[in-house]
């Protein structure tokens, strides 16, 4: 993309970073706007009979008097909200005129030890702010968006430049600008460290970079004009630099919207160590990316020696102390600090098909932050790596990745969410929002919930080889592999949680292996989602234990978090392959001795109950008509 125009922010590196994913999506989807198009109106013509799973009863609900913002979230779907466009819209248009913008560079005071080890300068923040046309002496709040992505790519090895930070982005920075500084708050994009015109060495997410955004929000909340209320807001790297901020945060820092951003670096290419095929190039790429042929580029990161070997050493020996060589992950694991000293709040936002930055990341870290004292809502809805209100992005979800959800799943009430939620915590306007979870369905029901999780969850734990058929006894990188098959189902189940796969295996002469488990609804051969651990991670987490040959252990798999419904009559699958879509085969995969034999286990299924008549669930407005669907 030339310079000067918008982008989503995120969209360059996901589109050159990650690969095709065996079912023909990719983490960042950029078909052309065309095609986009003809899709939306597809299935704008098929919304006109959609509505079987919606089963909320708007007639139980009296009138509400109070704001239009403070709207009830079981009434919100009577709104007259605007639904012809791609982004969620309020029902009232600002006021106020939006000042040109101004650029500011901020000085940033950086420990020795994270002084870059090139050509020595200022250590500068580069910050690019829009400002409401107000009264003299009314001071406003600040909106703010900050990530690696402005004039990302050119000279580095990436296309054409991206958009500076002087242009609001596509991603949060046009719709805040259009959105919300009408209505009085103020705007601030800034680039991390290394990036765009912000000086230093580009420390990807680790302390220097930490510090840095730390600082732009303090500089902010100090400003003549500031009412001293700070909020930041972002998908992706832009929402990991939310959780940054919050790690050792500004008094003046009142709120996060972390989009799809991970709570740490090795937790996002890392589960229960398993690799992601990404994490080998990450590091590496985004200093590739964002350099370029300028002095300012002779300054390094001492880390930007350490980050690319980090992840072969993890993957290839991580038993041996190979996770845990250098402090790179434990600097770049940022939930622990957010929980520790952080107490703002925090609006949660994830795609429970997100494959950038899977769900783990969201559960149970919302209940996390309850027990810690941090008021918290979440949105969860079956996107991918994409906003609630994306209609377009929505429908190109594929089957058993998002599709049967379309279109319930755009949330065109966001910004009225959203507006009230920045009211009270950045204009002190309001009561407090109450924590909840909005969840959906993977058939497209809306639910909320106090916690999620849920409180009133039971496991039913079933035996494998009692309960579920076993077909195969080995799992290895040659295509063995063993299918799982449950009992017909009784009953309609609805699964709402992390299911878990307590695995007994026993290790062929490599002593290693890895198990890839992917859930489907039998009958419909429907995915429903995915589990994987290499046997060194056999407890889960981030420890790595040794191995031995022809021994005998028990792997505590859990699945990424669902809220899947299999009707009464329906049996589930589990296939067992030693790797899956988006990771690295184990060390051990082609070695002809290595593998696992499947011994046996249990499987743990999170089952809630919830009829008809619940009032947990409501109706989301609708984007094609400004009307609910009918029952």
């Amino acid at each position: 993309m030339a310079a000067g125009t918008s982008l989503i922010e995120e969209d360059v590196l996901d589109a050159e970073i990650v690969e095709v994913l065996s079912n023909g999506s990719r983490r960042e989807l950029n078909i052309s706007m065309i095609s986009t198009i003809a899709v939306s109106i597809v299935f704008l013509l098929m919304a006109m009979s959609f509505g079987k799973a919606v089963i909320y009863d708007s007639n139980q609900e009296g009138s509400f008097s109070g704001e239009w913002w403070e709207t009830p979230l079981h009434q919100r779907h009577k709104m007259d909200l605007p639904m012809d466009l791609m982004r969620a819209q309020l029902p009232e248009n600002g006021t106020l005129e939006v000042k040109p913008y101004t650029e500011h560079f901020i000085e940033v005071e950086l420990p020795l030890e994270e002084q870059d080890a090139g050509t020595p300068g200022d250590d500068l923040m580069h910050v690019a702010l829009w400002l409401p046309d107000v009264e003299e002496g009314v001071k406003v709040p600040v909106i703010m968006t900050i990530h690696p992505y402005y004039d990302f790519g050119g000279e580095g090895i990436l296309g054409e430049d991206s958009s500076p930070n002087t242009v609001p982005d596509g991603g949060v920075g046009k719709w805040v600008y259009d959105t919300f500084v009408p209505h009085g708050y103020a705007l601030a994009q800034a680039s991390t460290f290394g990036t765009g015109q912000s000086t230093h060495c580009q420390d990807v997410k680790g302390l220097g970079e930490q510090i840095g955004i730390q600082a732009v929000v303090e500089w902010l909340g100090q400003q003549e004009w500031s009412n001293g209320n700070v909020g930041l807001m972002g998908k992706s790297y832009a929402g990991t630099t939310n959780w940054e901020a919050a790690q050792n945060p500004s008094e003046h820092l009142k709120t996060i919207v972390p989009i799809s951003g991970s709570i740490g670096v090795q937790e996002m290419f890392y589960r229960n160590g398993s690799s992601e095929s990404r994490a080998m190039v990450y590091d590496a790429l985004y200093e590739g990316a964002t350099a370029d042929a300028t002095f300012d580029d002779t300054r390094m990161c001492t880390d930007d020696a350490i980050g690319p070997l980090n992840p072969l050493t993890t993957w290839a020996g991580a038993e041996f102390g190979g996770s845990k060589w250098s402090k790179y992950w434990e600097e770049r694991r940022h939930l622990p600090d957010v929980l520790e000293n952080y107490r703002g709040s925090v609006y949660l936002v994830w795609g429970l098909q997100d494959w950038n930055v899977d769900p783990y990341h969201a559960f149970p870290t919302y209940q996390m932050m309850i027990d810690a004292g941090i008021n918290a809502r979440a949105i969860a809805g079956q996107w991918a790596h994409n906003y609630p209100d994306q209609p377009d992005r929505h429908s190109e979800l594929s089957s058993g990745y998002g599709q049967e959800a379309y279109p319930n799943m755009s949330r065109m009430d966001w910004a009225v969410e959203l507006f009230g939620w920045f009211n009270y915590y950045l204009k002190d306007i309001g009561e407090e929002p109450e924590p909840m979870v909005q969840i959906q369905t993977n058939d497209g029901r809306w639910h909320v919930e106090e916690t999620w999780p849920p409180e009133d969850m039971t496991w039913d734990l079933q035996d494998i080889g009692t309960n579920w058929l076993i077909t195969g006894s080995s799992v290895n990188g040659f295509g063995s592999s063993v299918t799982l098959v449950s009992e017909e189902l009784s009953e309609l189940t609805h699964i709402s949680g992390l299911p878990t796969l307590h695995l007994d295996v026993t290790t062929q002469s490599c002593q290693g292996g890895q198990i890839f488990a992917t859930l489907y609804d039998n009958t419909d051969n429907l995915r429903l989602g995915h589990a994987t651990m290499d046997v060194r991670y056999r407890d889960g987490g981030y420890d790595a234990k040794a191995t031995a040959p022809l021994t005998s252990y028990t792997m505590l798999m859990e699945f990424n978090p669902l809220d899947v419904i299999v009707p009464a009559g329906h049996t589930l699958r589990i296939e067992l392959t030693e790797s899956g879509e988006d990771y690295l085969p184990s060390p051990c995969a082609t070695n002809p001795l290595g593998g696992l034999d499947v011994d046996g286990g249990i499987i743990g299924l999170p089952i809630i109950d919830r009829p008809n008549s619940h009032d947990a669930w409501f109706f989301a407005p609708p984007w094609w008509e400004q009307q609910p669907i009918p029952e």
